[in-house]
């Protein structure tokens, strides 16, 4: 078997087993304001085939970290007034922008030199800082980048994420100022590519003389590697912070139990075309950039989409909510006795129906034990919450009997590592029985 397989393989069925066997973060990591100290500087990155890369972040300034990719998700109020203090210790002027923000207003820093740009202005190279100050008007799904010589600062890593929680009774599961936009959990899904090429020719040039600014040709740009949240699949499914990967500590593992409601909060931050597939169920896109699908102010969500894929276009974000009943799939996904009570969110009609029964009266005829292969994640049964013991052979990881479905770039060739699959732009969404308790 090929070396890098081998390594992927191994890494994958240990990473799922740590999945299985540690909560998952449904609520977004991130750091609350209105006031942000960051810096921007340079580190590595890990990726799932055993690879690292040289690339640039936004880190909290003090952190521990030398950066972070992407850069803090920041969260703010709707109302506030938002200031961000940058500091910049790259060897190239730096600079912050933030698409739907307006009247953002830049100014010199706290300390170090700042010098005006062509889009805004600039922290210095090596001790530069500046200031940026908005009001945060609308609630939403934003991002931030660098404004400076934007095709290669982006794609070494300076950009991130903002939320705008609205000014309601509950805006920890409420997206806009309306009540059709309540959910349960919410999840950032910020996607991006990288060409680890343009990457290792900064670094040897900042290895050469770490105080110039790099010289490179952005038109021989070619992507091999897809994140999500910083990180590639299968470190996707790993807890958020884990000490391997200390400059890319958001993960990115949904799970909602039957009848719930995920807000998927999605942001493009790359330059290819990256079409976001839910397997299990459509979602349905409520907003986006930062502004609700609606015909006239009060209706909330009703021009609202609904599809298998978020069509995702760089630089715009996306806000969709995805819930998952088991209604229509032909069987009683709890496997009830008679005379058992109805599950929470569970409706009569799809109570009842045994499997393997397809319809009433007509059986599914499963394959032999011997004659098939099952998955890491299967249970053991077709029954939510329930499991049996593996076959002969087989490992059997799904400690809590839930429903795995994959979530993915459309774009096949971005689910694999350096042409190495499974990998890339991927995560799995899990359905969790009720009873499972998720954070």
């Amino acid at each position: 078997m090929n070396q890098s397989i081998y390594k992927l393989a191994k890494a994958a069925s240990v990473m799922m087993a740590m999945l299985l066997s540690l909560p998952a973060q449904a609520v977004i990591d991130g750091i609350a304001g209105p006031v942000f100290n960051l810096k921007a500087s340079a580190g590595y990155i890990s990726t799932a085939d055993g690879n690292s890369v040289y690339a640039w972040g936004f880190s909290e300034a003090g952190s521990p970290q030398t950066m972070q990719f992407p850069g803090p998700t920041l969260i703010v109020n709707q109302g506030d007034t938002v200031t961000i203090n940058l500091s910049n210790v790259l060897p190239v002027n730096v600079s912050m922008v933030f698409p739907g923000q307006s009247n953002v207003v830049a100014s010199n820093g706290l300390g170090g030199a700042s010098s005006a740009g062509l889009v805004t202005r600039e922290a210095n190279a090596l001790t530069g800082s500046v200031s940026y100050t908005f009001i945060a008007n609308a609630p939403g799904t934003y991002m931030y980048q660098s404004g400076t010589q934007q095709e290669l600062q982006v794609e070494m890593g300076l950009v991130g994420a903002l939320i705008v929680r609205p000014r309601v009774a509950d805006p920890l599961h409420q997206a806009y100022g309306h009540v059709k936009t309540a959910f349960n959990y919410e999840y950032l899904f910020l996607l991006s590519e990288m060409d680890p090429k343009i990457h290792a020719l900064v670094e040897s040039q900042m290895l050469v003389n770490p105080l110039v600014a790099p010289t490179v040709d952005m038109s021989a740009w070619v992507a091999t590697m897809w994140f999500i949240n910083g990180r590639t699949a299968p470190d996707t499914l790993l807890e958020s912070n884990v000490p391997w990967l200390p400059n890319q500590p958001y993960n990115c593992v949904p799970r909602l139990h039957p009848g719930e409601k995920l807000l998927m909060r999605v942001v493009h931050s790359g330059r290819d075309l990256h079409p976001f597939h839910t397997h299990g169920n459509n979602t349905i896109l409520i907003a986006r950039d930062g502004r609700m699908l609606e015909s006239a102010a009060g209706r909330g969500p009703d021009l609202a989409t609904s599809n298998y894929t978020i069509q995702t276009i760089p630089g715009q974000t996306y806000d969709a909510t995805f819930e998952w009943t088991g209604k229509g799939l032909g069987y009683d996904i709890y496997g009830h006795a008679p005379g058992d009570p109805l599950q929470p969110n569970e409706s009569a009609a799809d109570h009842g129906l045994p499997f393997p029964q397809i319809k009433p009266g007509v059986a599914l005829t499963l394959p032999n034990v011997l004659d098939r292969t099952d998955g890491e994640a299967y249970s053991g049964t077709p029954f939510l919450g329930q499991s049996e013991a593996p076959r002969p052979g087989q490992i059997q990881q799904n400690l809590f009997g839930g429903y795995f479905h994959m979530w993915h770039s459309h774009t096949e060739r971005e689910i694999t590592n350096d042409n190495i699959y499974p990998g890339g732009m991927m995560t799995m969404v899990v359905i969790e029985p009720h009873g499972v308790t998720i954070p």
